[in-house]
């Protein structure tokens, strides 16, 4: 055979071989078992991602009805309106209304009502039988006058079963410190640092009204009621600055990793030990914090309760929902999904999360290992390494088709997660 056409015809198979595996690997739509969704995210193998609505502004937690509207709330207000009304259908969602003249994070939907919070309030708004907003310029005010000290100022919630609202009020301080502690406790735990239960239906409620349900929370953004165990759980942001105020005890890379990012299944009266103690995730242990006498050594008091999960330091959970739809695989029946806003805090190490995990459950209690479900929000690894994130997830709801939501705060983008076998 002539060399020139033997060289043609090599280089025709080479090219037509690289074009075949591109177009396997696109039909397949996995690489080493994860699928590239195109939206951007990587996810497990058959889900896909789409970009239903985005430059919303500071999108924050959001809740989905039987009809296929989703209700989301910014953080501020966009022409004046803090919480978007749209309508999904397929991979497209189009605004139907805007209400509200406060931005906050909380919103939840419960027996007729849409329950939504500012820094400072609670309110509800009526549903009809279409689960939309009757009267969307006169909600009622269900609880008034929370702490706001700016400091993880916003109010996540969450309802029972039994007429029961429940409020994270953030600790405005990292480790309370400056109250000096050693003499007089931390005196803001009676005001923050934990979760407030109060009624559901009754108005303009304050501290006086509501019941301090748990307390040694220093921060809780993700929370949520699991139906199996009928029980709240919570996303607690763990403390910083472990190396910056005790070199001594603590190393760059363990300040990096420490504390863990906790989820804590709570009950009324429970303790999770802020500002004393804190949980080494790679010791599997509750610590004795060392501005209360720990060195990295010492245990904790048994008296706080355990995690039931514990996450690498500072990804920042700010999502938290309970799987109970039918369009997922089995596995994710009754599981956790995360949504973990990112670090800012881990240098020298690289910044990390921008990510939504999920947690297995078995009889209502994490079970297994835990593990990246959705990744890439950050961009590129540059992006995500340095901190400069393009998207960071916050808020997460289930579907009525069991369709997965997540909202970026960032950009104000809205991801729409499927499954098709």
């Amino acid at each position: 055979m002539n060399k020139k056409i033997f060289f043609a015809f090599c280089l025709s198979v080479i090219v037509m071989g690289g074009l075949l595996s591109f177009k396997l690997i696109n039909d397949d739509n996995s690489i080493s078992g994860r699928a590239i969704a195109n939206a951007g995210l990587t996810l497990p193998g058959g889900f896909k991602a789409a970009v239903i609505a985005d430059n919303l502004g500071s999108a924050r937690h959001l809740v989905a009805t039987p009809q296929g509207d989703i209700y989301v709330h910014l953080a501020g207000t966009k022409n004046g309106k803090g919480i978007l009304v749209f309508h999904v259908d397929g991979d497209k969602a189009t605004l139907k209304s805007s209400f509200g003249t406060f931005g906050g994070t909380g919103i939840a939907i419960k027996n007729g009502y849409l329950y939504a919070s500012n820094s400072r309030e609670v309110y509800r708004y009526k549903l009809d039988d279409k689960n939309e907003v009757i009267n969307p310029d006169k909600p009622e005010r269900i609880v008034t006058g929370l702490l706001d000290r700016r400091t993880h100022a916003p109010k996540a919630i969450a309802l029972d079963n039994d007429g029961n609202l429940y409020v994270n009020i953030g600790a405005y301080t990292n480790i309370c410190s400056e109250f000096d502690p050693k003499k007089t406790g931390c005196p803001i735990l009676d005001s923050a640092g934990g979760i407030w239960q109060f009624k559901a239906d009754k108005p303009d409620q304050t501290y006086r009204d509501g019941i301090r349900y748990a307390t040694g929370l220093r921060n809780v953004v993700g929370l949520a009621w699991n139906q199996q165990d009928n029980q709240l759980f919570v996303m607690q942001h763990g403390r910083d600055a472990l190396t910056t105020l005790f070199p001594q005890y603590y190393t760059v890379h363990q300040s990096a990793e420490l504390p863990a990012e906790c989820m804590f299944a709570l009950k009324k009266g429970d303790n999770a030990g802020w500002p004393y103690v804190y949980y080494d995730w790679m010791q599997h242990k509750n610590m004795l914090g060392p501005e209360y006498g720990g060195d990295g050594k010492k245990l904790a008091d048994s008296k706080y309760i355990e995690p039931v999960a514990a996450y690498p330091g500072h990804y920042a959970p700010d999502g938290l929902l309970f799987y109970t739809g039918n369009q997922f695989p089995e596995k994710y029946r009754n599981g956790a999904f995360i949504a973990f806003h990112g670090s800012w805090n881990r240098a020298p190490e690289p910044q990390a999360g921008y990510c939504v995990v999920f947690q297995p459950f078995k009889d209502g209690k994490p079970y297994g290992d835990w593990e990246v479900f959705a990744d890439g929000f950050a961009g590129t690894e540059q992006q995500k390494a340095s901190g400069h994130a393009v998207h960071r997830p916050c808020g997460l709801a289930q579907g009525p088709d069991g369709s997965l939501y997540v909202t970026d705060d960032n950009k104000g983008t809205i991801y729409k997660i499927t499954y098709k076998n």
